[in-house]
């Protein structure tokens, strides 16, 4: 067996399930489970209805898929980047479609990382864990940028030493950020930019979550959009990673895409034909009709919005605040022992959180994690108002 293997930490939900052994939550309680990033939102009707259509499935069942997708979905992603990020990148070999970020994070990584004893990949602390699982079977080591309070939760690039960023291949960024739904500054994404082209490393920039924000005239800027504002069309040392999970309540779907440096796709698309993980071709079709609409992914933010504005005054009377700039969840500061939090607040109110230390690492002397939870709010809008109502209430009872 490969020995990297021994150097995974189990899955953060894995924990949490071995956390709650033996507890059983309050059945006086309906379960409400705010732990999984995993949307419960309805999918658009009309991508259903697509996938659904029986000569049409048939037809798609009976071909291999193709690894590089098909003209019409590139060009539907093409015209969803310029459309989006004002960025104008080639269907021809700037585009990839993968089969969700997970999965594409995962293989990027083993295609980019060199294995050098030497090789440093860095990224943030708390983090998506896809991130750390790929460096270490990579064969680099994970290098982690802590976000606190203190750096209101965006992780200080500017302060790394030189000497690690010559020994960078791989740099993680998300954007907004899961946890802690931080936006960088486009500032700071320009100073990335010019990082990777000074010391010749990668930057895969994660922005699942840049289809939902609060600020429906002010969406996150991307890496594209930053790099082709300062005329650089090459995208040179960049790739980011797009999906339909969160943007189309579409998970299992499993479909994204991968977009940049023409140079560093063509290499990672070889490693892609050995893979074998193509998007069937029932999941391009469909993938190309969600990427040509937006009035459901408008629908969508509306949604969370209005979840945001239901919850957010009531768990503003027991926490310090801090409003996410995208993304679904909130961090929040639960100052003590978090994984104990979660597991009390599952057995006495039946609601089920991911305490922070799960998803971080410790580093400089902390764990950046600890004494947070991260709450996903999936759920409906009855359900995650009566979930934050009751969190609240049984706060102020603990204390």
């Amino acid at each position: 067996m490969n020995t990297r293997l021994e150097l995974l930490q189990p899955y953060p939900f894995e924990r949490m399930n071995t956390l709650k052994a033996g507890v059983v939550g309050n059945p006086d309680f309906a379960h409400v489970a705010l732990s999984i990033g995993e949307p419960k939102h309805p999918p658009p009707a009309a991508i259903v209805t697509l996938l659904s259509e029986p000569s049409a499935l048939q037809a798609d069942l009976g071909v291999y898929p193709s690894t590089r997708g098909s003209d019409l979905l590139r060009e539907a992603i093409s015209t969803w980047l310029r459309r989006r990020f004002q960025a104008e990148v080639s269907p021809d070999n700037q585009i990839l479609p993968v089969s969700g970020t997970r999965e594409a994070l995962f293989s990027f990584a083993q295609a980019v990382l060199t294995g050098s004893d030497a090789s440093l990949c860095l990224m943030p602390n708390p983090f998506y864990q896809i991130y750390e699982g790929a460096a270490l079977l990579g064969g680099a080591q994970p290098y982690f940028l802590n976000t606190t309070a203190d750096n209101d939760y965006l992780p200080d690039h500017r302060a790394v030493p030189e000497a690690v960023w010559q020994r960078c291949e791989l740099l993680f960024v998300c954007s907004p950020g899961n946890p802690t739904g931080k936006v960088l500054p486009p500032a700071e994404i320009t100073w990335l930019l010019e990082q990777a082209r000074r010391y010749n490393f990668v930057i895969a920039a994660d922005e699942c979550y840049s289809e939902l924000y609060p600020d429906e005239q002010n969406p996150p800027p991307g890496f594209l959009q930053i790099a082709a504002e300062a005329g650089d069309d090459s995208f040179e040392h960049l790739v980011v990673f797009h999906s339909l999970s969160k943007r189309s309540n579409l998970p299992g779907l499993r479909s994204g895409f991968v977009a940049g440096d023409a140079r560093i796709l063509d290499r990672y698309f070889t490693y892609r034909t050995y893979e074998g993980c193509a998007q069937p071709a029932h999941v391009q079709r469909a993938s190309t009709a969600a990427w040509s609409d937006e009035l459901h992914v408008a629908e969508n933010r509306a949604a969370y919005r209005a979840k945001f504005a239901a919850v957010s005054p009531v768990l503003a009377e027991v926490f310090d605040l801090d409003a996410p700039q995208g993304g679904f969840y909130h961090w929040l500061n639960v100052t003590g022992d978090d994984q104990q939090f979660a597991l009390e607040l599952f057995r006495d109110v039946n609601i089920t959180v991911l305490p922070g230390s799960f998803i971080s690492r410790d580093s400089a002397g902390i764990n950046p994690g600890s004494g947070h939870i991260r709450v996903a709010w999936v759920a409906d809008l009855e359900s995650s108002l009566e979930a934050a109502q009751r969190l609240v209430s049984w706060v102020r009872n603990r204390a």
